[in-house]
């Protein structure tokens, strides 16, 4: 199993960027999707997660109504669109796989992560 994400950089408070998690080894429409991030010497922390088909998503209090996450199973991606970003959202975001349907917020939950890209946020 492979997750691929990109997207990551540097962008200005304020901007957006979008990651994209390309997935390979698995049958992607078969597993709900999670983005975890890290922040420099603090443990992986959930993001947000988004079920099989869509039709069910769950965020962390501190970045609803700016991050969205969708997904399209013909490609086996899994996108995280971030907008109004804040100095505070500079960490390495992580994309990641499970076939639980609940917990998505507890890292043991998800036996397949991607590498991780970063993203930073200049005030």
């Amino acid at each position: 199993v492979q997750l691929q994400a990109s997207g990551g950089g540097l962008v200005q408070a304020g901007g957006s960027l979008r990651l994209s998690c390309a997935a390979s080894g698995l049958t992607f429409s078969t597993y709900n999707m999670g983005w975890f991030r890290q922040f420099p010497g603090k443990e992986r922390e959930f993001v947000t997660a988004i079920s099989r088909r869509g039709g069910r998503t769950r965020y962390t209090d501190s970045v609803k109504g700016r991050f969205t996450i969708s997904r399209d199973n013909a490609k086996n991606t899994v996108y995280l669109q971030m907008n109004s970003l804040k100095p505070e959202d500079t960490a390495i975001y992580y994309c990641s796989a499970t076939s639980y349907d609940f917990s998505w917020d507890t890292r043991r939950v998800y036996p397949y992560w991607g590498q991780g890209t970063l993203v930073t946020v200049s005030s």
